[in-house]
């Protein structure tokens, strides 16, 4: 069997394999209500095969928004539409994640695409208007961005509240995979790079005090997360710059995060500052490396993972315990089972036993017709000389 295929135990939860659908924004909720929409976006990865389904960032607080499609877990009315999800994963042997996050000085901007900038007066029009944003320093992620309020010791106390709040949440929908978000420039990550904290309390400074806040949470929500569920962290392992965020300044975190209970790092990279380091096939791989390598922690590789090969290769070598697929994954929901039979995972005759029984059935029968058939060839019109090839 391939690498990729071999099921992960984590904690008290077996993974059918070392496949999982990256967390991508689909921003098409309402009021932080999942609909219709997300049940039927999800329910396709996982009848794709994925072993691990993880949910989208979804926000803490109506203010830790990143737009106003983003899907909330601050109310207990979120719960239902998420249960849904979790739910049919499940049904269809996937274990179902879901990331929790605050977008801090990148909340209040437009959809993706619809501009993916700060909101205008086109989107007050639509009756999407801004609201105020927080940070660790009054620091603006641009020019012409909403320049954020410091957060000061009773807002800190709502974020670690907000974000245990809602991991009880997400616990009540199902989901048996827990995912903080600490990376991509939001509100932790803030808090974590020298290029944006310049506080001068226990929270800013040094690396100790930087760690500190995204620390805390990570522990308290481990308090409240079943102890037989396994805890992810989201972590950009670098910020853009290389006068940022270190890897090194990883590894450290990563191991301050495992003795209070996480189990994986989610490795992805980049938030602030311009992207400085090399971008290409897999790119981010080498960072998920180091920090399983030196952290001794689990990891989820991310970043231009395009073929089953690669994906196989990053497992088989020891460099993460996961691979993530993200716009792959939208290509093809069915990415996982199209890797079996490209890596031969597939027993001879059995091409399709892991598709769901409903497409299976039918997809075998079709083979079996089309192994009689052959392989189809085009048929040439020459009717000028009379005759067809």
């Amino acid at each position: 069997m391939s690498k990729i295929f071999e099921p992960l135990t984590l904690r008290g939860i077996t993974l059918r394999n070392r496949f999982a659908l990256s967390p991508m924004c689909q921003y098409t909720a309402t009021d932080g209500h999942a609909s219709d929409y997300h049940a039927i976006h999800y329910g396709r990865f996982a009848l794709g095969g994925f072993g691990l389904l993880m949910v989208e960032a979804t926000a803490v607080s109506p203010e830790g928004r990143i737009s106003h499609g983003d899907l909330g877990l601050w109310d207990d009315a979120h719960i239902q539409g998420l249960s849904r999800i979790a739910a049919f994963a499940k049904a269809y042997g996937a274990t179902p994640g879901i990331q929790i996050a605050h977008a801090g000085p990148k909340a209040s901007i437009q959809r993706a695409f619809e501009g993916n900038g700060p909101l205008n007066e086109g989107d007050a029009a639509r009756g999407e208007h801004p609201w105020a944003v927080v940070s660790p320093s009054a620091r603006p992620v641009a020019e012409g961005w909403l320049v954020p309020g410091a957060l000061d010791a009773n807002g800190i106390a709502k974020v670690r509240s907000d974000f245990v709040a809602s991991a009880r949440r997400a616990l009540r929908a199902g989901f048996d995979v827990l995912e903080l978000h600490y990376a991509h420039g939001f509100l932790l990550n803030a808090f974590l790079s020298p290029l944006t904290n310049d506080r001068s309390d226990e929270y800013g400074g040094e690396f100790e005090n930087r760690i500190r806040l995204p620390l805390e949470i990570a522990r308290e929500v481990r308090e409240v997360w079943p102890q037989d569920k396994p805890l992810f962290v989201r972590l950009s392992a670098v910020d853009g710059s290389t006068s940022g965020w270190t890897i090194e300044d990883s590894v450290a975190f990563a191991t301050a995060l495992k003795a209070v209970g996480v189990d994986v790092i989610d490795c992805s990279s980049g938030g602030f500052g311009v992207y400085e380091y090399p971008s290409g096939y897999g790119f981010q791989v080498p960072f998920a490396a180091q920090i399983r390598r030196e952290a001794n922690i689990g990891t989820m590789a991310v970043g231009m993972i395009d073929d089953p090969r690669q994906a196989d290769a990053v497992i088989a070598s020891g460099q993460a315990d996961l691979v993530a697929l993200g716009h792959a994954a939208l290509r093809d929901p069915h990415f996982p089972l199209h890797a079996q039979q490209t890596l031969g995972a597939v027993s001879p005759g059995a091409a399709y036993a892991d598709w769901n029984v409903q497409a299976g059935w039918w997809l075998d029968h079709r083979a079996s017709k089309l192994l009689q058939l052959g392989p189809w060839v085009p048929i040439v019109d020459t009717a000028a000389n009379g005759h067809r090839e």
